[in-house]
């Protein structure tokens, strides 16, 4: 792994941070068994690693493979089965390189670490258990959106339908009508060597042993290099919002997953970040209930088949940006209204490229507050946060977040989106309290909670890296391009319909969303219409309303699937099947 000067430019981590190495029972550290609403004890040694708590390393290369023979397939998935990753062995991993990095001030090559999880598609999960007592086909799956499949749901995500698009599923490279996928490989490691060793293995068993499977494709992925680490391809920092989850991991019931950081809230993580109950990304557990308070939990989700506890659906999507297209955009835009492009940039986004939101920064750009996790994702749009606790005792620790020391302005309500616009990729994607069509009531007050209790059951645990070497186009100065970098987009979730493509279709692919007229997320939304042109209202000072428009596609799905990420036991079942 690269040795990062934490004091400039860390890259963040995608997931809830781990805890520090030794528990100890303190506000960050409760017993969630005996409080008001108790917590489950997660199962970890069940759970793959790349679901809870997240693999966060720098390298990463997925394999898809099609199943040519069920039973070599089933003889290959037993000599697999004890390289994958479980959550226990992730976590306790995770959390002794951070105390390390923590105790000497800087990323560390001290322990490193190859990880492989897995996850099958609806097809092969049919394959696999034909003719056993878990037949998929006796006690099916309930979500039928993983069972159509993605190039099936190709038009709920408003891919483009005319066959020649690039975005059409007739042209992905991978998940298309032509090669759609049975199982996905993920591998990532904190060395590039490591990484490419552990996948020649893999490409070595699935040659050697006939393995009754072949490789459709690669694709290799990793963070950005020098000072767009942790950030994408446009330049925005990424990975910033995350979901907390409920729940412990050992017999210590104050062992638990997420940390609870904020001294002002004991329902946050990290200030701003929302613990939820872990039915909403795990099978097998109580979820979010929309009708209650986002602290109580609701009924204990289940895929279908009894095995599919501690088991995940996956979503993936290979997104190629067009990161000179975006920055011509910004750039001649911002020139049309007298406005900076940077300006403009955060405006479509909703935070700065250095993360911070403009909630908490305004029309100036605060880097500062963009590195600070304890600041950086704390506000929400209908309410203002008038007391935030802003720093940690250590910056990057696991302290506790404290209203003592730098502070950074508090966020004011931004009902109307003045500050941030409604239309803005990261208020579009997690509106938090934000009024929505969930909202009952006539009370505003009373919508806004009902909208925020309803909108935690459609959130994503993410795990993309990007791939592809960056764009030399900057907003300041646009180059056209058109190379082959983008994401490659992972989501963990128990509802594909209710959670990413409700997501995508009714949050940021919806004009009128929140309000009508609002106008399409510019960066990810997609207009299913022929035309493919995107609108959206921008409102600035003066009362002055312009409608920003685009035909050009910044961000374009070039690949695609919807897969199950099985327990460890389950997994066993399928190959001993």
């Amino acid at each position: 792994m690269t040795v990062v000067d934490t004091s400039q430019n860390t890259p963040p981590r995608e997931a809830p941070a781990a805890a520090p190495l030794r528990q100890v029972a303190d506000q960050a550290h409760p017993d969630v068994a005996s409080s008001a609403f108790p917590e489950p004890h997660l199962e970890v040694d069940q759970i793959q690693g790349n679901i809870l708590p997240g693999f966060l390393k720098d390298h990463e290369m997925l394999l898809f493979l099609k199943i040519e023979q069920v039973t070599p397939c089933k003889a290959w998935l037993k000599e697999l089965a004890p390289l994958i990753a479980t959550a226990e062995e992730v976590l306790a991993f995770n959390r002794l390189f951070k105390a390390l990095r923590v105790r000497r001030g800087r990323d560390t090559k001290a322990i490193q670490a190859t990880w492989v999880n897995i996850a099958l598609s609806y097809q092969a999960l049919v394959a696999l258990t034909a003719g056993t007592p878990n037949d998929v086909k006796r006690k099916d799956f309930s979500d039928q959106s993983f069972k159509n499949g993605m190039v099936k749901q190709a038009s709920v995500l408003g891919d483009p339908t005319d066959v020649h698009a690039e975005g059409n599923p007739n042209n992905w490279v991978v998940g298309g009508t032509q090669n759609e996928a049975d199982i996905i490989v993920i591998v990532q490691s904190d060395d590039r060597d490591d990484l490419l060793d552990q996948v020649a293995e893999l490409e070595q068993s699935i040659h050697d042993a006939q393995a009754g499977v072949s490789l459709l494709r690669k694709e290799e992925g990793s963070i950005l290099p020098g000072a767009l680490a942790g950030h994408e391809h446009f330049g925005f920092l990424d990975g910033v919002s995350q979901p907390g989850i409920r729940g412990f991991v050992s017999t210590d019931a104050t062992d638990v997953l997420t940390p609870r950081q904020n001294p002002l809230n004991p329902n946050h993580g990290k200030p701003g970040q929302e613990l939820l109950w872990p039915g909403e990304f795990v099978f097998g557990y109580q979820g979010q209930d929309a009708g209650k308070p986002i602290e109580e939990p609701g009924d204990v989700v289940n895929a279908g088949p009894d095995w599919a506890r501690n088991g995940s659906f996956l979503v993936f999507r290979r997104l190629r940006q067009d990161v000179g297209a975006l920055h011509t955009f910004l750039h001649k835009t911002a020139q049309d209204l007298g406005i900076a492009p940077e300006l403009l940039g955060a405006k479509v986004v909703g935070r700065w490229q250095s993360g911070a939101p403009l909630l908490r920064s305004g029309e100036t750009d605060t880097p500062a507050l963009g590195q600070n996790d304890c600041a950086n994702n704390n506000f929400q749009y209908f309410h203002a946060d008038t007391t935030p606790p802003d720093t940690g005792a250590t910056p990057g620790s696991d302290g506790h977040c404290s209203v003592t020391g730098q502070t950074f302005p508090p966020a004011p309500e931004d009902q109307q989106g003045l500050l941030c616009p409604a239309f803005a990729h990261i208020r579009k994607t997690y509106p938090r309290d934000d009024i929505t069509p969930a909202g009952s009531g006539t009370d505003p007050e009373q919508q806004s909670k009902t909208s925020a209790a309803d909108t935690q059951k459609h959130r994503l645990l993410r795990r993309g890296l990007p791939f592809g070497e960056p764009s030399s186009s900057t907003i300041e100065q646009p180059i056209s391009d058109s190379g082959e970098r983008g994401l490659l987009f992972v989501s963990y979730q128990t509802s594909i319909e209710n959670q990413f493509e409700f997501a995508s279709q009714f949050w940021a692919n919806d004009p009128d969303f929140k309000d009508g007229g609002t106008g399409f997320d510019l960066v990810i939304g997609q207009n299913g219409g022929g035309t493919r042109e995107r609108t959206a209202k921008l409102l600035l000072a003066g009362n002055q309303a312009p409608t920003l428009t685009t035909k050009d596609e910044w961000v374009i799905p070039t690949g695609g699937g919807y897969f199950f990420a099985p327990s460890i036991s389950a997994l066993q079942m399928m190959y001993a099947g």
